[in-house]
């Protein structure tokens, strides 16, 4: 009998389940896969705000995804929120095990709280591990010029593309960029790059409130489609409309941010699937 496709994801336990490796089973069991998970750092937090999060041990981390690997056959990697620098050394390590299985690196989760000077190290060691292993690396405008300080000189340039052909050039195939500028205000524009330059650009009307979960939502659906055999613009396109879909029918769960509804396409009245649920994908 034929399994689901089976994904892996290392993330953060966030205990409102919006963001981390919550959103990444859900989002995995919407696309019809699996989710297996390795835990790198723990959240306190509620709708309105992470307060605390406390890393995993790196040698915890290790053999959580070594016992998983060695039972089974994974079709595709997430890589989320990495805890600290130790984490992302032994998440690169296990990674270059597998260099034939799709890496989908989204390790940017605004929520949590900065880790102070620590911050700017994290961020080089994902740019030199992990960076040059991935399929595909998401991130905001406001993230990848943050991301690029680490390599060059502030500029009050756009240097959205340059930064771009940087990453790629660094051995990342795929950049997929939420929040490119230039777009209307109440419209949301996101850009997809390779070696050759814009793949794709798609534009979304910007829904009105606060959410948490938007970006987990996306990159593990993307994850999910990768590991269904859809390449990666296609992937990135369904990614979207979903993440879209489930913004629209976001859950009020508390006093804070909205939770974007991932299960939608299950509450539709008479069974019918509304054109944008998984199965009309």
């Amino acid at each position: 009998m034929p399994t689901s496709p089976l994904i892996l994801t290392f993330g953060a336990t966030d205990p409102v389940g919006a963001i981390g490796i919550q959103a990444d089973l859900a989002s995995f069991a919407a696309m019809g896969c699996h989710g297996l998970s390795v835990v790198t750092s723990i959240l306190i937090g509620d709708t309105a705000r992470v307060e605390e999060s406390q890393p995993v041990e790196a040698d915890w981390v290790s053999d959580q995804a070594r016992v998983l690997l060695e039972d089974m056959p994974v079709a595709a990697f997430k890589v989320g929120a990495v805890g600290d620098i130790e984490n992302v050394t032994v998440i690169a390590e296990i990674m270059s095990d597998y260099p034939d299985v799709p890496l989908i690196l989204d390790p940017f989760i605004t929520a949590i709280p900065e880790q102070g000077h620590e911050s700017e190290d994290l961020l080089v060691a994902i740019r030199e591990l992990l960076l040059p292993q991935s399929t595909l690396f998401l991130t905001s405008a406001v993230e990848l010029s943050r991301f690029a300080e680490t390599w060059r000189e502030p500029s009050s340039e756009d240097m959205l593309a340059v930064d771009v052909l940087h990453l790629i050039e660094m051995g990342c195939e795929y950049v997929f960029v939420t929040n490119t500028p230039g777009g209307a205000v109440h419209e949301v524009t996101n850009t997809l790059f390779d070696a050759s330059g814009v793949l794709r650009q798609d534009t979304w009307t910007r829904m009105p409130g606060s959410f948490s979960g938007a970006g987990s939502t996306m990159s593990a659906t993307m994850a999910a489609m990768m590991a269904n055999g859809v390449d990666v613009p296609e992937a990135v396109f369904e990614a979207q409309e979903f993440t879209h879909a489930a913004l629209t029918n976001a859950h009020r769960l508390g006093m804070g941010k909205l939770t974007p509804d991932r299960y939608f396409w299950a509450r539709e009245p008479d069974g019918d699937a509304p054109s944008d649920s998984p199965s009309a994908s």
